[in-house]
């Protein structure tokens, strides 16, 4: 099986690294998945994007989440359905917080 370079967990195996995007805010970040430590009252693990914000001297200068994206029995497979987003809806994600932090636009969720 070949890996999708263009989703953000084949990204992620074929470089060794999170994929880097230039926000609509003109700073540069980088996104990961995270889940839940446990799992809600329903008994799924949610999973959503976090993007961390950098400074120009290359230091975190602030981060953006995403609302939950995808929820399972295993926290390892509501994180792989992110994974399995492309890269173009995670540059609109990431766009969306952004717009949505000076009120000019809604959260983007699945």
């Amino acid at each position: 099986m070949s890996i999708n370079e263009d989703t953000l967990g084949g990204y992620v195996a074929v470089h060794g690294r999170p994929p880097g995007f230039t926000g609509s805010d003109g700073h540069p970040y980088s996104v990961g998945v995270f889940s839940d430590d446990d799992p809600g009252p329903d008994g799924r693990f949610g999973a959503a994007l976090l993007f961390i914000r950098w400074s120009s001297s290359n230091a975190p200068d602030g981060h953006l989440e995403s609302d939950y994206l995808a929820f399972s029995s295993a926290a390892a497979a509501a994180e792989a359905e992110v994974g399995r987003l492309s890269l173009h809806d995670v540059k609109r994600i990431l766009d969306a917080l952004i717009a949505s932090q000076h009120g000019s636009e809604p959260r983007w969720t699945m």
